[in-house]
């Protein structure tokens, strides 16, 4: 009986997360983005990819960047990465009610919500395939814009396992909190 009961409490406490998160995307436009933050951090182009931007990923990047920094992480490429590892989105924004969707998805079907992000971004797949291949869209962004190799190589691992790199494991941590 132990673990059904911890079971239902990870679901809970999961489901409490995603709600918070939900809330606080929904809530995004209404906040203001410390956009002083990024000057410093980012070269000059991949600053201007940094402010094209939707303000919801803005702020993420931000928040993410700041969560790394607040734990003794000083490492130049991996605050970039940090602040642009959701730039892929450029490419195709996710609307609100995708993210919820994958979200769902990948967390009660996540076998179907992975078959989903094959092919083109299209009617219900949008989201899946947003979701699954905005990392590389992103990597190849920063590169582009003159990013560091280990910059763009966490950019494009972001959603991928993170084997033995420290580094990609704290990124994931962060964009997860």
């Amino acid at each position: 009986q132990r673990p059904l009961v911890a079971g239902f409490a990870a679901v809970i406490q999961a489901a409490r997360h995603r709600v918070t998160q939900f809330w606080r995307t929904l809530a995004a436009p209404f906040r203001p983005a410390d956009e002083s933050y990024a000057d410093t951090r980012l070269a000059p182009r991949l600053l201007t990819l940094f402010r094209q931007l939707p303000r919801l990923e803005r702020q993420h990047g931000i928040a993410v960047c700041q969560a790394l920094e607040a734990r003794g992480h000083t490492d130049p490429d991996l605050l970039a990465a940090a602040l642009l590892h959701d730039v892929g989105k450029l490419h195709i924004s996710p609307r609100l009610w995708e993210r919820v969707l994958v979200v769902l998805g990948e967390h009660f079907l996540p076998a179907l919500a992975e078959r989903w992000g094959q092919g083109e971004p299209r009617g219900l797949r949008r989201g899946f395939v947003i979701r699954r291949r905005h990392a590389k869209w992103g990597a190849e962004l920063a590169a582009q814009a003159g990013a560091a190799p280990r910059a763009v190589t966490l950019i494009r691992r972001h959603h991928s396992p993170p084997g033995e790199d420290a580094q990609l494991a704290a990124l994931q941590a962060m964009d997860d909190a």
